[in-house]
């Protein structure tokens, strides 16, 4: 049986979507049987989407909208991969100041043109920071979200690894 590939891609600006990133992937390694790749956004190409067999995808939300790099990532891989990943499974996690649905509508939209599956609902934490100096300064989640984000990558990997997905 050849091993799964779960493909974690990530942008950060404060920290708080790196700590959701690094979670989920301390969740899906659970699964022995699923590799699992950690690239940051610029780093991702389309030979990476096209080798994988699952993805999530972790921005934070920067003025209504995913980040500029992670918008970068899907401008520089969406028509090398579009129509070769339907029905693959994905999940989406944000990380934003205030209710994170326009990073979230970003995402599950350029999903749906790709035809992948979401696996559940984007999973938003709401780090509740509104004025400059919160909004730039450094996050740290609490372990609720994390372990949460950890919960994603598992059940991604496992339903990866039974076949599920």
């Amino acid at each position: 049986m050849t091993r799964k590939v779960l493909l974690v891609v990530y942008h950060t600006m404060t920290g708080g979507a790196r700590q959701m990133a690094e979670a989920v992937v301390r969740g899906a390694r659970q699964e022995d049987s699923v590799d699992v790749r950690l690239l940051r956004a610029p780093e991702a190409r389309v030979e990476d989407v096209l080798a994988a067999d699952g993805y999530v995808f972790v921005t934070p939300e920067n003025l209504a909208s995913m980040s500029g790099l992670m918008k970068d990532f899907f401008d520089r891989t969406y028509y090398g991969a579009l129509e070769r990943l339907n029905g693959r499974p994905y999940a989406a996690l944000i990380c934003a100041g205030s209710d994170g649905q326009g990073a979230a509508r970003q995402v599950e939209r350029i999903a749906l043109g790709w035809r992948l599956e979401p696996i559940g609902h984007t999973f938003i934490v709401n780090t509740h920071a509104q004025t400059p100096a919160a909004i730039l300064s450094p996050k740290t989640l609490n372990a609720e979200s994390l372990q949460q984000c950890e919960e994603i990558g598992h059940a991604l990997a496992a339903g990866l690894q039974l076949g599920i997905y």
